[in-house]
């Protein structure tokens, strides 16, 4: 069994975490004290369990409620630059080697910042994080399902133009019920005229449609979450035995999932380990990696979750290796890049943790 100790040692790669459902507790803290904004706790440990209960308790109502107070911290350039550059400061210290991290913009505004000065303030913050620790990251800008399709254009506009600062993909994010993808097909439109890169959150609290529109629609080359893609195949003793034209569709053209466990049984997309399909979607030959969504609502880690399958599904560290090795080939920047991540970093890191075992 694959010790939590031993899986922190090993590189990792981290595609879909989102900056404000992932600020520490103590930054909370701070920030609220200044902003005179009042808190539901007083500690840091009590604070962390209050913004773990809608996972805990499984109310999505809850857990999105948890992002009222973050967001509302995220409003001038300190913070956003503080929170930033902590962010990368947790993912180096827990074996992360690369991360593509993601925002709405448009949701840390309501106090005088254009968005332009958001991204911007941002991108400082990283990359304070990356000189100091050595760490690479890429910026996923999101537009939001229940705004204005003009926003998402402008959101996708800025993307484009920040693309040579750090912003490597366009993101589309929210409930997906009632609010379909194609409502902002001018942003994704846009955004493929620019040969510029696109994940889309789908499949999670809808079906079939909601993911066959973010691929065939707007043109998606990732999918967030697609816990649903189920939907279209049958399984029997873990083995998929039918497959409809979606799923061959995702699995021959290696579109990649990014597979949240924790977050998903606690904003109820799964009901628990044993009914998530990351182990399906991992033994029958998709593109599938681990990720942490949320890292301070759902109380977990990049570390906690490769742990997860390791002891729920049998994974071994020949396993966790090809699932990093699935997340770099994924990653939005440069393919020199992803060859330089995965030859110079993560096989000489998964190799010298083999010798470490003495595997």
């Amino acid at each position: 069994m694959l010790t939590a100790e031993v899986i922190k040692k090993a590189p990792k790669v981290e595609l879909h975490e989102h900056l404000d459902g992932s600020l520490r507790p103590e930054t909370i803290l701070s920030l609220a004290e200044k902003k005179g904004i009042k808190l539901p706790a007083d500690t840091p440990q009590e604070l962390a369990q209050w913004f773990s209960k809608g996972s805990e308790e499984r109310s999505l109502t809850l857990y999105l409620k948890a992002f009222d107070i973050t967001t509302a911290l995220m409003q001038d350039r300190e913070s956003l630059k503080r929170i930033a550059k902590e962010e990368i400061e947790d993912l180096a210290a827990d074996g992360v080697v690369y991360a593509e991290i993601r925002f709405a913009p448009v949701l840390h505004t309501r106090e005088g910042m254009t968005m332009e000065q958001v991204v911007a303030a941002v991108l400082d913050g990283l990359n304070e994080g990356r000189m100091e620790t050595g760490m690479e990251f890429g910026l996923i800008l999101s537009a939001m399902r229940d705004q204005s399709p003009d926003v998402s254009l402008r959101t996708a506009e800025l993307a484009v133009a920040f693309s040579d600062r750090g912003v490597v993909g366009f993101d589309l994010a929210g409930d997906e019920s009632g609010n379909p993808a194609k409502r902002h097909l001018k942003a994704f439109e846009f955004i493929r005229a620019q040969n510029f890169s696109i994940t889309i959150h789908a499949g999670e609290a809808f079906g079939l449609e909601s993911i066959w529109q973010a691929i065939q629609i707007c043109g998606a080359h990732r999918i967030g979450h697609g816990t649903r893609l189920t939907d279209d195949m049958s399984v029997e003793n873990g083995r998929i035995v039918r497959m409809g034209s979606l799923a061959g569709f995702v699995k021959d053209k290696r579109i990649p999932l990014e597979m949240c466990i924790t977050s998903n049984i606690g904003t109820g997309a799964a009901d628990n380990y044993n009914t998530h399909p990351f182990p399906i979607f991992f033994r029958n030959g998709f593109r599938v990696f681990l990720c942490t969504d949320n890292r301070l609502m759902s109380n977990t880690t990049l570390t906690n979750e490769m742990a997860i399958a390791a002891r729920e599904y049998g994974l071994n560290l020949n396993d966790l290796e090809k699932i990093t090795l699935n997340a770099a080939k994924s990653a939005f920047i440069h393919y020199d890049k992803r060859l330089r991540i995965i030859y110079d970093i993560i096989k000489p890191g998964y190799k010298a943790l083999r010798e470490e075992l003495g595997l």
